[in-house]
């Protein structure tokens, strides 16, 4: 039984250690282009985002490696796009997410991956996402959403994922 006052310490030091995360992450972070989030254009989110991707889209992407690259570069691309395309509260709010994974001691404790995100092995990463589903924190739920519909948006909304799923694109209009 969790008592109100293990609560209240886990709240603020989880509260303390996502405030470090983001802090540390944009004293490092370069300095993006205007109108540009550093959740979209950050690399330590490609990373993480470069390692769900297979993950989260196993079966569904192109077998070849130089297709399955190119397909992973262009879910990069349109996630970042989605993310700039979404209010100021919560393009923070991924930035925020991805600070507190790229920082190797969250990435361990919260995550329970050790390799850093450019090197996890596919399983590590399966076993966190797998974690963050059926948490019975809602906020890793949540974070776990966020990240599934990210990739799936960005893959199923992708001309090249069509004929897989038998969808022939959307209707010419005009005529």
């Amino acid at each position: 039984m969790v008592t109100r006052r293990t609560f209240l310490v886990a709240g603020v030091a989880g509260g303390a250690a996502l405030a470090a995360a983001y802090w540390l992450r944009e004293r490092r972070a370069p300095p993006t282009a205007a109108g540009a989030q550093a959740a979209s254009v950050d690399p330590d989110a490609q990373a993480i985002m470069a390692a769900i991707i297979p993950v989260l889209l196993d079966g569904a992407l192109p077998s070849e490696p130089p297709a399955r690259a190119a397909a992973r570069d262009e879910i990069l691309r349109d996630a970042g796009a989605a993310i700039r395309g979404l209010p100021p509260i919560a393009q923070r709010e991924l930035a925020q997410l991805f600070a507190l994974l790229a920082l190797p001691p969250a990435r361990i404790a919260l995550a329970g991956v050790t390799s850093p995100w450019a090197d996890a092995p596919p399983a590590a990463v399966a076993a966190f996402l797998d974690r963050w589903r059926d948490s019975g924190w809602k906020l890793q739920r949540s974070a776990y959403d966020a990240l599934h519909q990210l990739v799936f948006a960005a893959w199923y909304g992708n001309p090249r994922s069509w004929p897989a799923i038998g969808y022939a694109g959307p209707p010419a209009l005009g005529s």
